[in-house]
């Protein structure tokens, strides 16, 4: 038979079968002579083209794609209030999807459109303020490829011709030409990396940009922000790392296959290996980081503390810092310091410290953990001093601001300060024989307090079992608050305490550690901890009774004691001096509070074990290289441990 033949037969078929089913004609198409059958029906419920409902809407809601320099566009969410006429802008530039972020409850009110975003919604809305929100490039709906905290052009790590900084001058040079119900001013904020991303605009910032807000900035990786304190790595960012880099809307999760991460760490073995297990070798980030252990060149050209440092500071800019900030605890004081005395800075450079977790200044500020502040310490700060420092500079409103805002817990008071530190750390608060502290040195002979260090039962920062990181309750966001009870009794953690005060102790400022100690080992972690012990039995709250909250804590990795770029073994049962600072503190001391500092020598698993075998990069240590560790802290004799306390008069 035919071609044709066969092809008339197949389309008599299926008329045939249409007519069974309902009378319906199939679309097909003609052969040839033959008149076109009739288009099939369409059977969808949807329009061709959605027209969304904003029925009592009190804001329009754009989404634009903004060309960048190099042709790459930029996914943006502009939110405009009904009716705004010469209003400023306000930017925050993310990694964490814009769309997400600008939509959070269905709702016609902007209100409820950003309700539980991280940039103090309320005040963004009661001030009128154009909200916009963008993804940095790589990331959800924005074009090009996405490199972590992407260093700046010129830093000799980035071959490109752009940067965050150069994304950030375009996107404001596009939005104050095409906004058109905007007054031309913008200005920066953010928390975390997004208060990275409002630090990188003041690097040759736009005309237009009139005010920054960087909020617990990621400042400095190595230092003591979100990758490694003082040299040890902090264990538990590594699912971030996967889940930020791996896919571009960060889909693809981390797969822990235990309950308690202390176990998914150990059974893991070294952090390296814990990364391979899981395919962070895919990761370029990783390769990057796990190559770099120590504070090289690769760190320090993409500090932001020491970019700024080299520049002037043309647009006013308030620093937001946590004082326990359980991420980016190093990064707001850092530029803080490397700025307060350049030319300019006296009436541009701000600074806030408050009694807060990671972000918590546009939360709930009552309480961290179970510290309670005798005040919304958050909703205050943002009332009285984010509100009208935005609205003096987006709207030429009057403004009463100090230099330094800071929160000083015991008194649980807000203070109007010039500048910080209040006083150096110049009083020294020694440890003791008899595991005790205080303002003056020990008499006699050296003497030691020893402990032994074992790396297959390592000290951890919290309670087992240990959770992956959450924000649902305070398990991670308010840890720096956890009641260090815990730690106190193990043998392998010392504690040093004082007599009972019967004045207030006032420190305001970076205590300095120096710590004079031996290890049998030729490698060694340092923790050191400045604690406030609460009286034994406390009227109303009982349950604060005998509470040891820790004030500042860190930790030091001992191989960087002479270099933090070029690591070295320590020489064993050796007393050698390790001097590093601990995070900002702005605390009294109350009278019938004693005073207690603790040292050991593991804080698992928020940071890798040291396997106390001096090795060439820790990442990859051997479980061979692990080793116990007979440490032995001088607490007596010329060489007498020590913290420098920034104590006021």
């Amino acid at each position: 038979m035919g071609s044709k033949s066969m092809a008339r037969l197949a389309a008599t078929a299926a008329a045939g079968m249409a007519l069974a089913a309902g009378g319906l004609t199939l679309a097909a198409t003609a052969a040839p002579g033959h008149t076109k059958p009739a288009a099939a029906p369409v059977y969808d419920e949807r329009p061709a083209k959605l027209e969304p409902s904003r029925y009592g809407w009190d804001y329009e809601r754009r989404v634009v794609e903004i060309p960048m320099r190099d042709g790459v566009k930029l996914h943006t969410v502009i939110l405009i209030p009904k009716g705004a006429k010469g209003a400023p802008m306000l930017l925050t530039r993310t990694p964490y999807s814009a769309d997400q972020l600008t939509a959070n409850v269905a709702s016609g009110h902007l209100v409820a459109a950003l309700d539980g975003y991280d940039n103090a919604d309320d005040i963004i809305v009661a001030g009128g303020y154009i909200r916009v929100v963008q993804d940095v490039r790589g990331k959800y709906g924005s074009e090009g490829t996405y490199v972590m905290n992407r260093p700046l052009v010129g830093s000799g790590l980035n071959p490109t011709a752009v940067d965050d900084s150069t994304d950030a001058y375009d996107t404001i040079d596009w939005l104050t030409k095409n906004v058109p119900q905007s007054n031309g001013r913008v200005g920066v904020l953010g928390i975390s990396y997004d208060g990275f991303e409002a630090l990188v605009p003041l690097v040759h910032p736009h005309p237009a940009l009139k005010v920054a807000v960087p909020m617990n900035p990621m400042v400095d990786g190595w230092r003591g922000d979100d990758w490694f304190h003082n040299g040890a790595y902090r264990e538990l960012n590594t699912q971030y790392i996967w889940e930020q880099i791996a896919t571009r809307d960060s889909s693809d999760k981390y797969a822990f296959n235990h309950a308690d991460l202390y176990d998914a760490f150990m059974a893991a073995g070294s952090a390296g290996e814990e990364g391979r297990e899981h395919g962070l070798d895919q990761i370029g980030f990783w390769t990057k980081l796990t190559a770099h252990p120590a504070y090289d060149g690769f760190w320090q050209a993409q500090a932001m503390d020491r970019i700024l440092a080299a520049q002037p500071l043309t647009v006013p800019t308030m620093l937001v810092h946590s004082l326990w900030d359980q991420e980016d605890i190093y990064g707001a004081p850092a530029v803080y310091r490397a700025l307060k005395d350049k030319p300019g800075a006296a009436d541009k450079l701000f600074l806030t410290l408050g009694p807060w977790h990671h972000g918590q200044e546009i939360e709930d500020g009552s309480h961290s953990g179970k510290i309670a502040w005798d005040q919304d310490a958050a909703k205050w700060w943002r009332w009285h001093v984010l509100a009208p420092f935005l609205a003096h500079y987006l709207k030429d409103a009057p403004m009463d601001v100090a230099p330094v805002t800071a929160f000083q817990s015991g008194t649980n008071e807000w203070r109007r300060l010039s500048t910080w530190p209040v006083v150096p750390a110049a009083a020294k608060l020694y440890l003791k024989p008899g595991q005790s502290v205080g303002f003056t040195p020990a008499t006699g002979d050296v003497q030691t307090a020893d402990y032994v260090s074992d790396p297959s039962h390592p000290v951890t920062f919290v309670p087992r079992p240990v959770r992956p990181v959450g924000y649902e309750d305070d398990h991670w966001t308010d840890w720096l608050t956890t009641d260090q009870r815990n730690a106190a009794a193990r043998p392998d953690v010392l504690t040093f305490t004082s007599e009972v005060l019967t004045a207030p102790v006032v420190v305001s400022g970076e205590p300095q550690v120096h710590l004079t100690a031996s290890t049998s080992g030729t490698d060694s972690d340092w923790v050191v901890k400045l604690i406030d012990v609460y009286p034994d039995q406390t009227p109303v709250d009982r349950a604060m009774g005998g509470y040891q909250l820790a004030v500042a804590m860190d930790i030091f990795r001992g191989r960087y004691r002479e270099s933090l770029s070029d690591p070295k073994p320590l020489t064993p049962n050796a007393p050698l001096l390790y001097t590093f600072a601990l995070p900002q503190v702005d605390h009294v001391f109350l009278p019938g509070h004693r005073i207690m500092v603790q040292i050991q020598s593991s804080w698992f698993p928020l940071y890798d074990r040291n396997p106390q075998t001096f090795v060439p990069n820790i990442f990859f240590a051997k479980p061979a290289d692990y080793v116990k560790a007979t440490q032995k802290v001088v607490v007596s004799g010329p060489d007498e441990s020590f913290i420098a306390l920034p104590v006021e008069n």
